[in-house]
C-alpha cells in the first residue's frame, strides 16, 4: 500500500466513525475559555488586578487552572480564602470594566470559519462559567450573531459541572442529549457533559475521555462535511 493509499484508508475509517456519531446531531455547544478563546492571559491579568487592589501578591502558577475552569465568584472565593477582603473583593470585581482585558483574549484559529460552516445546519450554543463578561466578549469579537443561545453562570442556579446549563440548552432547542455535542477542554466540561448525558468532544486535552478529540477546531468541520457528503 502506498503512503497515499494508507492515508486515504485512515481518513475513510475516520469519516465512517464521524458519520455514525454526527448524523443525528442537531446542535453543537461550545465552552468559551480554552475552546473559543485562549483566555489564559486575560484571566491572569483580571484576577491579578483584583488582588493588587487589596494589596495582595499576584497569583501563583498553580492557581491558574482553577480560575480557568470555575466561575468568577468561585475564583474570588478561592483566591481570597483566609483574607479579610473576600466580601469586598466580590463587590469590586463586579465594578471592573472588562474592556481592557478583551485584547488579551486570543480567538482560536478557525473559529469563525467553523461557525460559518455549522450555522446553516446546526443549532449553536455556548455553555460557559463566565458571568457578566461573556456578552461583551462575543460582541467584541463579532461572534454574538452566531449563537442561538448563550448560557452563563448568571443564567443558572447551578454552574458547571452541574448539568443545568446543558439541560437548559437542550430544552431551548427541544432536543435529546444524544442530539447534541459539547466541545470543552477541561475536566469540568467533561463532568458537565457526562452529567447531562451529552456526547463530549475534547479540545486539545487528550487526557479527557471523549467521543472525539480535536487538536484544531476546523477538524469539527470535517465531521459536518462527511455527514453532508454521505
Amino acid at each position: 500500500m502506498t503512503k497515499g493509499e494508507a492515508q486515504r484508508s485512515r481518513w475513510t475509517f475516520y469519516e465512517a466513525v464521524i458519520i455514525l456519531t454526527m448524523a443525528n446531531r442537531s446542535a453543537v455547544i461550545f465552552d468559551c475559555d480554552g475552546v473559543m478563546f485562549d483566555s489564559r492571559q486575560a484571566n491572569i491579568n483580571f484576577y491579578n488586578l483584583v488582588l493588587h487592589h487589596f494589596g495582595l501578591p499576584p497569583m501563583e502558577e498553580e492557581d491558574v487552572p482553577y480560575i480557568h475552569m470555575h466561575t468568577a465568584d468561585e475564583s474570588i472565593q478561592y483566591l481570597f480564602a483566609g483574607t479579610p477582603y473576600l466580601e469586598a473583593a466580590m463587590d469590586y470585581r463586579l465594578k471592573i470594566d472588562y474592556t481592557p482585558f478583551l485584547k488579551d483574549m486570543v480567538m482560536e484559529p478557525g473559529l469563525k470559519e467553523l461557525l460559518n460552516i455549522l450555522k446553516p445546519g446546526f443549532g449553536l450554543a455556548v455553555a460557559t462559567n463566565r458571568s457578566n463578561t461573556i456578552e461583551k466578549v462575543l460582541r467584541w469579537n463579532g461572534l454574538d450573531t452566531y449563537f442561538d443561545i448563550v448560557v452563563s453562570s448568571l443564567d443558572v442556579r447551578n454552574p458547571k459541572p452541574h448539568p443545568e446549563s446543558l439541560l437548559k440548552i437542550l430544552g431551548f432547542f427541544g432536543i435529546k442529549p444524544n442530539e447534541a455535542l459539547y466541545v470543552g477542554d477541561s475536566i469540568v466540561d467533561y463532568e458537565t457533559a457526562r452529567a447531562a448525558a451529552v456526547p463530549f468532544v475534547a479540545y486539545r486535552n487528550s487526557s479527557l475521555a471523549a467521543a472525539h478529540h480535536l487538536n484544531h477546531l476546523m477538524e469539527l468541520a470535517i465531521l459536518v462535511s462527511a455527514v453532508k457528503a454521505n
